[in-house]
């Protein structure tokens, strides 16, 4: 019998870890995420409803079509909540492009509290304040982990899960370095649900430590000085050498946050200031004499890989 990722049984192993600091905690929440039906994801992606693979694909290749992943996943525990896929270059190729699904288990909720709260694990809808009187839990930010599901059906790409998070106070979404999650990947030469169930759950008990991460970020308060060096060195991950060598940015507005909940001097809220602005495009600059809006990134292949470079930029600042 399958176990179910999310159930109480599992998630006794997150009740007593709790944190590190006094800031976030791993809990059970309530908090329900919208899930996708098939028909939703067939039309946001219909590649991922492929029936047979590419003709050019090899004869070992074993075609495992991707609605059979989330619906395997949806028996761990985590539910399809957004697609997506790439544009297909040539005719021959639609429908076996490359493709992303992610997953959210509404039962793993990661909570943001503001610092005089000492968050507790025998109160999921409350707290205890300073003076000891009851009040409701009401958290600066909720983040959700998400697993990101990567495949196509043209023997070009194995099932890839990469670990990510997404914060509701601005619906943005991170991918965690691989330097934290190692991706797993499962080859299109044989499939087993049990091995399968192996991997999810190893990722999912790795949270903690990415809750660790988290903590460090907000304990680590920038001077003004290294806001605009942490931020020069994420732009980094997004323009190429010689080409930031040539662009003006105001930097004074760059790292300006966008809404109140994200103003402060830790590292944790600098990172999804600078982050967001970087993935949205919400920012000008100027190349000689020409005045430029940047682009929002659109490709999930692109966005992936900027945010797992901004992550490993961050953690790097926050082990310093």
């Amino acid at each position: 019998m399958h176990r179910k990722l999310g159930s109480p049984g599992f998630l006794s192993y997150i009740d007593g870890i709790l944190i590190i600091k006094k800031q976030i905690k791993v809990m059970l929440d309530l908090s329900k995420s919208q899930e996708l039906t098939k028909d939703e994801l067939r039309e946001i992606a219909p590649s991922i409803f492929s029936t047979m693979p590419s003709p050019e694909v090899s004869k070992k290749y074993s075609h495992i079509p991707t609605d059979k992943l989330i619906d395997d996943m949806k028996l761990l525990g985590w539910k399809a909540i957004d697609a997506k896929e790439v544009k297909a270059r040539q005719k021959s190729t639609v429908g076996f492009q490359k493709h992303l699904v992610v997953f959210r288990n509404p039962d793993i909720v990661i909570n943001q509290m503001p610092n005089n709260i000492k968050p507790s694990i025998t109160s999921p809808t409350g707290y205890r304040n300073s003076n000891g009187t009851f009040a409701k839990r009401n958290p600066i930010d909720t983040v959700f982990p998400q697993i990101l599901l990567t495949n196509s059906h043209d023997g070009k790409n194995a099932f890839t899960f990469t670990a990510g998070l997404f914060r509701m106070i601005c619906e943005n979404g991170l991918v965690i370095s691989t330097n934290e999650f190692e991706k797993i990947s499962i080859r299109h030469m044989g499939y087993d649900f049990d091995e399968l169930q192996k991997q999810i759950t190893e990722m999912t008990e790795r949270l903690p430590l990415t809750v660790e991460s988290m903590n460090k970020m907000i304990d680590t308060k920038l001077e003004e000085a290294e806001i605009l060096k942490f931020a020069k060195d994420m732009l980094a991950v997004r323009f190429p050498e010689d080409e930031l060598k040539r662009i003006t940015i105001d930097m004074d507005e760059f790292i300006t946050p966008v809404r109140p909940e994200d103003k402060g001097e830790d590292l944790w809220s600098v990172f999804n200031v600078i982050q967001e602005k970087i993935i949205e495009g919400d920012f000008d600059y100027t190349i000689g004499t020409k005045h430029r809006k940047a682009r929002q990134i659109k490709n999930f292949k692109q966005d992936m890989d900027l945010n797992s470079k901004m992550f490993d930029v961050a953690l790097e600042y926050a082990q310093a």
